[in-house]
């Protein structure tokens, strides 16, 4: 019979967030008057009401010169053009692809704005629309980079780089996108043998760092070849690091996610979930963080 692990209630102190965030914060509520002065302009997240400046969503004020806007503190992903994202395609439709990115509307990624196979360059014929479901159907999961913002907020894709395309073995993390640091690069191979994709749109995926860089097929084959139980073990443990990192509120990128992975070995992957345990390897990874910056 296997063992049951009971847990009581126990009230603990939440981590002191602020000296990684860079000191104190002016959190707002909705209703909440942020300023009563007439010569602030009205930004996103707020509204004037009997000559007072009110927030309408709960967040951070941000203050650019005399603009004032509220930053929720939960929402969806809007894109901005060269985000890297990770998405999973909806549906097949006329030349395009739905993908779903965490956006308050589906993503599209246009047949025109694909590598075919192989890298190839050329105009897509009907014989390329025709096999759309051949490169990807519903259910693949793609990385893609953000090429433009439509009108109405939706997001266009594009793949025109062989790194991009459909992704094979892993696993998808889901968090929230203002936990995602932006970088130069979101696409890290981490020395403990597995690699990571920070999506900006809070979707990170894990996987089996590849032996070698497969670029025959552009992008739109997966290998479904069964991944060891040391990888997968790499993979569990980076996940329920991530897991950590994010109910601390730590922000996600290569260095925060690999000081916890290292923090977390002495651990086994099923304990790294608990409070106690969560706290304490959280705390060190920290407090590397704050000794590399200082």
């Amino acid at each position: 019979m296997a063992a049951v692990t009971m847990r009581l209630p126990a009230v603990r102190a939440p981590l002191d967030s602020s000296a990684s965030r860079g000191g104190e914060k002016h959190l707002v509520a909705p209703g909440d008057t942020i300023t009563t002065d007439t010569g602030y302009m009205r930004g996103h997240g707020t509204y004037v009401e009997d000559e007072k400046l009110i927030a309408s969503v709960a967040g951070v004020v941000e203050r650019v010169n005399k603009l004032v806007c509220v930053r929720a503190l939960k929402a969806r992903y809007n894109g901005e053009i060269g985000d890297i994202v990770v998405g999973r395609i909806t549906e097949v439709q006329q030349k395009r692809w739905k993908v779903e990115t965490n956006s308050r509307l589906d993503s599209v990624l246009l047949l025109s704005s694909i590598n075919l196979p192989g890298g190839e360059l050329r105009r897509k014929s009907a014989e390329d629309e025709l096999a759309m479901r051949d490169y990807l159907q519903e259910g693949d999961l793609i990385s893609a980079e953000v090429q433009s913002i439509f009108s109405d907020g939706a997001v266009s894709l594009h793949t025109r780089s062989l790194k991009y395309g459909k992704l094979a073995q892993g696993v998808l993390v889901q968090v929230s996108p203002s936990l995602v640091k932006r970088q130069k690069t979101h696409f890290h191979d981490l020395p403990c043998g597995a690699s990571v994709i920070l999506g900006n749109n809070g979707f990170i995926w894990i996987y089996p760092t590849p032996e070698q860089k497969d670029d025959e097929a552009g992008g739109y084959t997966a290998n479904l070849e069964p991944v060891p139980l040391s990888d997968r073990e790499v993979i569990s443990r980076l996940r329920n690091c991530i897991m950590a990192l994010v109910t601390h509120k730590i922000m996600l990128f290569d260095t925060s996610i690999l000081y916890c992975y290292e923090a977390s070995l002495p651990h086994q992957i099923k304990d790294i979930l608990k409070p106690e345990v969560t706290e304490e390897i959280v705390l060190e990874a920290r407090q590397r963080l704050l000794d590399s910056e200082g």
